[in-house]
């Protein structure tokens, strides 16, 4: 089976999407000729949003880009690049913390399917510190996350939080 030319998978639970993920799903665009955000199902997590929600949030936010996709996945993310003949994963790297972690999953990656490789992408210095469990959090007490998550995932928030 023969790869997609250069197909990427940028993955993630995107809950929700935030500014950060939103700039490295436009540089992924940029190198790629095809990236998918792979959005992961995990049964043990309890998201705010629905898979639904995320795939909905995430197609909307990224759709000035023709060249990505949306797409949910179970299970491990290698068989989910190998189903989908794709080459490169693509990571976001905020921290010295992030890399530790992400070079284990890349290295595990890259033993179970040597054909896939892994391609970090540090995150821009103004979203260094931006993470969806920070964005759920200013959210869940109706503080402003405007300066972290695109507009249409600010009013999703605002809707999850409503206080009736």
């Amino acid at each position: 089976m023969s790869a997609v030319a250069r197909l990427a998978v940028y993955a993630g639970s995107f809950d929700p999407p935030t500014l950060g993920h939103l700039d490295l799903i436009e540089r992924a665009s940029a190198l790629f000729s095809d990236v998918i955000v792979g959005i992961g199902r995990h049964p043990t997590r309890q998201p705010l949003f629905s898979i639904e929600e995320r795939l909905a949030l995430v197609a909307r936010v990224s759709s000035h880009l023709p060249n990505v996709t949306v797409e949910a996945f179970d299970g491990l993310l290698i068989h989910f690049c190998k189903a989908k003949r794709a080459r490169v994963i693509v990571r976001g790297l905020r921290a010295a913390t992030d890399f530790e972690y992400e070079l284990q999953i890349a290295h595990a990656n890259a033993d179970l399917e040597p054909e896939v490789d892994t391609v970090f992408l540090p995150t821009r210095t103004k979203n260094g510190f931006i993470s969806a469990s920070l964005v759920r959090e200013i959210a869940s007490h109706g503080g402003d996350v405007s300066r972290y998550a695109p507009g249409i995932v600010c009013e999703a928030l605002k809707a999850k939080f409503a206080h009736p």
